[in-house]
């Protein structure tokens, strides 16, 4: 089953960036899901990037704090109120 996603922006817990989360997709030959997020800064990379459904969404360690935090943290909608 395909996992939930809220999508919106969301913080990289170390760089601090913001990036659209924008959609989950399948890697038709792993099956592994992945999150399509667009970093919301000038990259010098991709326009989107992909990362591990798992690994997007999982606890790491805070180099600043040494506490356990989400890698992407969810800041708000898309859409300004």
């Amino acid at each position: 089953d395909q996992p939930k996603l809220k999508k919106g922006i969301y913080k990289h817990y170390k760089n601090k960036k913001l990036y659209e989360v924008q959609n989950v997709a399948r890697h038709t030959e792993s099956e592994e899901w992945v999150v399509i997020y667009k970093p919301l800064y000038k990259s010098d990379f991709a326009d989107l990037d992909i990362r591990p459904y798992k690994m997007f969404f999982e606890k790491v360690k805070n180099p600043e704090t040494g506490k356990l935090v989400s890698r992407f943290a969810y800041v708000r909608s898309k859409y300004k109120n």
